[in-house]
């Protein structure tokens, strides 16, 4: 089996065009759902709103460090799961949140301020984490990415489509209501289709090294879940608080991982699969989680 550290997933223009444009729609499903009304949750409930963000943007991308010294896995492939850990969250937490009997507003909320952020934190968060990782001696390509350049495809890809959906939702309405449903199912499909793109063409990779980010992507993702969780429960915030926190700790938005992979990291293999499940599984374990607690609420 060919080292996974020198293995790249092979994409050409035409497939990174389409895939930077797929994720701008995601961001704009995103944006549709949120109002400026949101950013003001942080004054009325200032305490989950910090413990929430310190969960995501601090305890997420250290926990995943501790993960990486236990399991010791390839270079690309810790590169991936830092690079997960330091993405905003992915864009259907507030729907798994809203299942899970969960506080939306908290979970709109904090998507709102990680994805605007994530314009300037995701480059420093992935800067700033890998530094602690010792890069083997015998790999030769180079992971020191353009500050600058990073920030101006976040920009194009995320705080764009923000916008334009946020002023479609104050100022169209009527747009908006009759776009926001199908776009909910969109993002999800869009995210499967860029996900199942990025790979088809290489799948003889992923068969061969699939088998080494597999179960790693479960437990990452898993207690993710349960450090948000314990972590606002031990703060004493309400369950509905710390189910919200819980998920968007959990979720992650592995389509921005993938087009930073693409645009900046040449298809690094461990990079890539590790971005690829994680969008894949984020999905499928959030679906479970929220309808465990949606099942518990109604039985209580």
């Amino acid at each position: 089996m060919e080292d996974i550290d020198k293995v790249a997933i092979n994409f050409d223009d035409s497939q990174m065009f389409l895939m930077n444009i797929v994720l701008g729609l995601l961001m704009f499903g995103v944006a549709l759902n949120l109002r400026l009304e949101d950013f003001r949750y942080v004054l009325d409930r200032p305490r989950s709103v910090i413990l929430g963000l310190f969960s995501q943007l601090l305890l997420l991308p250290i926990f995943t460090l501790i993960l990486i010294m236990i399991f010791q896995p390839p270079f690309t492939i810790s590169l991936g799961m830092i690079l997960i850990a330091s993405c905003p969250g992915g864009n259907i937490s507030n729907y798994f949140v809203f299942r899970a009997k969960g506080n939306t507003a908290l979970s709109i909320t904090l998507t709102s301020l990680v994805t605007v952020a994530a314009v300037v934190l995701t480059p420093i968060s992935f800067l700033c984490w890998t530094y602690f990782l010792e890069k083997p001696a015998d790999f030769t390509q180079s992971i020191n990415v353009e500050f600058g350049a990073m920030i101006k495809i976040i920009v194009q890809l995320i705080l764009l489509p923000l916008l334009a959906g946020m002023m479609i939702n104050r100022h169209l309405p009527r747009v908006q209501r009759i776009i926001v449903k199908p776009m909910k199912v969109l993002s999800v499909v869009l995210l499967l289709g860029v996900i199942v793109f990025a790979l088809k063409d290489n799948w003889e990779i992923v068969k061969t090294q699939l088998n080494q980010i597999f179960i790693l992507v479960l437990v990452h993702n898993g207690l993710a879940y349960l450090i948000g969780y314990q972590w606002s429960k031990g703060w004493k915030l309400p369950t509905a608080d710390a189910r919200a926190i819980a998920i968007e700790t959990g979720i992650q938005n592995g389509g921005l991982a993938l087009v930073l992979i693409f645009n900046y990291f040449h298809g690094l293999g461990g990079m890539a699969l590790v971005a690829a499940w994680w969008g894949i599984w984020d999905i499928i374990s959030g679906f479970i989680l929220s309808t465990i607690w949606a099942v518990k609420e109604k039985n209580s």
